[in-house]
């Protein structure tokens, strides 16, 4: 296999498995109270980072950066995963995926608040796409009053556009090394959700079956640890563009996931929700993407593609 097709492929299987992460999450909500399954999933990608950070010689230590980025990029992650967990449990896998990616076209706008300049025209009717999408997810088998479920989600994917701006302007020009980076954040996360244990929190947990804790191991050590480390390797790798592309397929994977093995179904309006949402979020991202980049002079020379520095910050994402 040559290393462009390893590179894809490690990608494409990094979006399957965070496509499979809200079926794995409302599996995992269904047999224990949602802020047990938060602080398991933070302790077991907490222990399995320090143990890498651990085996690497010399890299043991945590620089001041780090720790100032990690902190408050613990809380906002948190954050994401609180109302994003409390929202799988309410709705279908397969709206949770569609939903949450409009972070895609919500993120540009955000990161352009309080600057000069706007985005293309273009941009706000991919964005008026996506809206029509939410809604048509929203109704189900026809129009009625918002799920539950489907607010949150749409909530979630706003603050998950929020972490994003924010790791981009606090780690920007910054020596941070994303394992560190990570750890903080997961030792952060597995502090807050730590109260969960009081009570019976503890018994519960250690009571759970044997699928119950497929499932939070599934979510901490693949979900999170393995996807954001084969991440990193495989963008180091690729262009921002071709990177994209590949993790922006969650969405897909997450309805395929969601009908195969969770036993859900599309109505006519939801199909049509989930095809929108796909149009609008790709349109919108390669609208933005195309406004980012500077055009270059006719004699300029081609732009490389085999490694770009931005990628890393590009298809972020916390599922």
């Amino acid at each position: 296999m040559s290393d462009v097709r390893r590179t894809d492929a490690v990608l494409l299987l990094v979006a399957i498995v965070w496509g499979s992460s809200y079926l794995s999450a409302q599996t995992a909500t269904a047999a224990l109270p949602v802020l047990l399954v938060l602080f398991a999933r933070y302790a077991l990608s907490a222990l399995a980072c320090l143990g890498v950070v651990l085996l690497k010689p010399g890299a043991r230590r945590w620089t001041r950066d780090e720790l100032r980025a990690g902190v408050p990029l613990g809380l906002t992650q948190a954050a994401v995963l609180i109302v994003e967990t409390y929202g799988v449990a309410h709705t279908t896998a397969a709206n949770a995926g569609l939903i949450i990616s409009l972070t895609i076209v919500l993120t540009p706008l955000l990161d352009r608040a309080g600057r000069s300049g706007g985005m293309p025209a273009a941009f706000y009717a991919a964005t008026g796409v996506c809206v029509l999408a939410v809604a048509l997810l929203m109704s189900g088998n026809g129009f009625h009053a918002p799920r539950l479920g489907d607010l949150l989600m749409l909530g979630a994917a706003v603050i998950r556009a929020g972490h994003v701006v924010l790791v981009g302007r606090l780690t920007v020009g910054r020596a941070i090394r994303p394992l560190h980076l990570t750890t903080v954040q997961t030792l952060v996360g597995t502090v807050l959700f730590l109260p969960a244990l009081a009570g019976s929190g503890l018994p519960t947990l250690a009571r759970a079956d044997a699928a119950t804790w497929t499932q939070l191991v599934y979510l901490a050590l693949f979900c999170s640890v393995f996807a954001f480390l084969a991440q990193t390797w495989a963008v180091q790798r690729t262009s921002a563009s071709r990177a994209s592309l590949l993790l922006g397929t969650e969405p897909l994977w997450a309805v395929a996931v969601g009908i195969a093995l969770g036993g859900e179904h599309l109505t006519a309006l939801t199909g049509l929700g989930a095809a929108l949402m796909l149009t609008g979020t790709y349109w919108g991202q390669a609208v933005e993407r195309a406004h980012r980049t500077p055009a270059l002079p006719p004699d300029a020379p081609a732009p490389r593609t085999e490694q770009d520095p931005a990628c890393p910050k590009t298809p972020l994402t916390t599922a």
